[in-house]
């Protein structure tokens, strides 16, 4: 495994982090992590020398922190760091804040945070926690040990990133980053002003939730081709971001045992300034050609769950934007059918709008929802 330093501290993480957001359930239910397939892949990871562990209080409907503390009880915790967030959107005051942090170290089993980030930023949450004692909590915390390194992650538009840079002396930072969002949210430009400043650079959504490279379309994969044929979209998705020198680590949230063995043989070779001209050239075609294509610009983070009326909202908008790259409309529509059934379709959405303010990609999501029950189920709202 390779190593970076992250920022201007003297830490050194795996160029490859673990991202405990999409780990292997029972059953389609992202609260029941599958202990069986879930903690061989956390041990083979450490064996492998991956020793940053990402996750979050809502993560998995908040089981994935209480899974990375049972994962790592023992010795394994000292050979690793663990990055956890503070839930933005669960607070009203300066107490809330001590009162979730110390209830992530009793699901963490631990007495300290290796890297804590303000989770989600936008321009809304950082001006009213910033007037709640955001920054006397992360302070007072860093003094107690509770925590070590101080971060955010951020969705929002470059110039309210630039001003959360400049406004505290921040360890690192977590950015949404890959071949199709160079100029999305922070992008390019937020990350190379962080770095400037001397920020680490975390990258998460490295291939958008999969979405990259999984049923690749064949004008795309025919582009991949050009470059290497024994080489997968995930190994130029992951080296997009390695070749760069001011990223320190990209978190992936793998679920099977084959995508994490995939990912640890690319990590082998994750140097920076390694793709050739014509690399970079074929991954920019690529992008481009990828956010011709989407119809919804999800990448499945599952923020927006639990819904109240049951609509498992990232699968609904798997399959519109399958018909949007494919271009195949009966099958997705069988697929659709199969895979949501009557309880998790689109058109049992009511309309209450309790996932919108929880979208890191601020999607309308009600009305993408009602394209999507007019599209695979031939249904009118």
């Amino acid at each position: 495994m390779l190593y970076r330093k992250i920022g201007q501290t003297n830490e050194l993480v795996s160029i490859l982090g673990f991202g405990c957001m999409r780990l292997p359930v029972i059953k389609d239910d992202p609260s029941k992590i599958d202990y069986d397939m879930a903690l061989p892949m956390i041990y083979h990871a450490i064996d492998a020398g991956i020793n940053y562990f990402d996750t979050a209080y809502p993560y998995h409907n908040g089981q994935s922190e209480i899974f990375l503390g049972h994962a790592l009880k023992g010795d394994l915790r000292e050979k690793v760091k663990i990055a956890t967030k503070l839930p933005v959107w669960n607070i009203d005051s300066r107490e809330d804040m001590d009162m979730y942090l110390d209830i992530q170290l009793e699901r963490l089993n631990t007495d300290y945070i290796d890297f804590y980030l303000v989770h989600s930023l936008n321009k809304d949450f950082w001006s009213k926690l910033s007037g709640i004692g955001l920054l006397d909590f992360l302070e007072n915390s860093k003094k107690k040990g509770k925590i070590l390194h101080i971060g955010f992650s951020f969705h929002d538009d470059v110039d309210t990133f630039k001003q959360i840079v400049d406004s505290y002396a921040w360890d690192f930072c977590q950015i949404q980053y890959n071949i199709m969002d160079e100029y999305y949210q922070a992008g390019r430009l937020g990350l190379e002003y962080a770095a400037s400043k001397g920020l680490g650079i975390a990258i998460m959504e490295p291939m958008r939730g999969g979405s990259l490279v999984n049923m690749v379309p064949s004008d795309i994969l025919s582009q991949w081709k050009q470059i290497d044929s024994k080489r997968s979209p995930a190994y130029w998705c992951l080296h997009y971001l390695w070749d760069r020198n001011d990223i320190s680590l990209v978190l992936s949230g793998m679920n099977t045992m084959e995508q994490l063995q995939e990912n640890i043989n690319s990590a082998k070779t994750g140097f920076t300034n390694i793709l050739s001209e014509n690399e970079k050239r074929v991954i920019s075609t690529v992008g481009d050609m990828y956010r011709s294509k989407l119809a919804v610009n999800c990448t499945g983070c599952r923020y927006c769950l639990p819904c109240p009326a049951g609509v498992y909202i990232p699968l609904n908008f798997k399959y519109l934007n399958n018909i949007s790259i494919y271009g195949d409309i009966q099958t997705a529509r069988k697929q659709y059918i199969n895979h949501l059934g009557s309880k998790r379709k689109a058109s049992n959405c009511n309309k209450c709008g309790e996932c919108e303010p929880r979208c890191p990609q601020n999607i309308p999501i009600r009305k993408m929802l009602k394209i999507t029950a007019q599209k695979l189920e031939n249904y009118e709202l």
